[in-house]
């Protein structure tokens, strides 16, 4: 099993940027997909972006393509979400996700991925 946990969220004004970082344990994190997902107040919990085992591969929502961007550091065990030009519709809670039986599906869904974090919270104001 792996264990995920979120930082970096916060609250800041529309044009602004921030960082969301998710830290990995348990199983080698050099294996398997990551992602991140969001959630917003009385709405499902939506895909953002994803990234292969090696960094090769990424894809986004398409109201974050441009914006956000998905990294990855394996010796750090570590995954980014690097978020620029946020708008108050980007407020939610951020999920990451694990897919630990894939190293990349290039998938959206939720059931594809097996772990997740607790979620940290990134507000915009207008």
């Amino acid at each position: 099993q792996v264990q995920l946990v979120e930082s970096g969220g916060g609250s800041v004004q529309a044009g602004g940027s921030l960082r969301l970082s998710c830290a990995a344990s348990g199983r080698a994190f050099s294996t398997y997909a990551m992602a991140w997902f969001r959630q917003a107040p009385r709405k499902e919990r939506e895909f953002v972006a994803a990234i292969s085992w090696d960094a090769g591969k990424t894809h986004y929502e398409d109201s974050v393509k441009g914006r956000f961007t998905i990294s990855r550091e394996n010796t750090k065990n570590t995954v980014y979400l690097q978020m620029n030009s946020l708008k108050p519709g980007d407020t939610a809670v951020y999920y990451c996700a694990a897919d630990t039986l894939s190293y990349y599906r290039g998938t959206t869904g939720l059931d594809d991925f097996n772990s997740w974090g607790q979620g940290t919270q990134v507000t915009v104001s207008s």
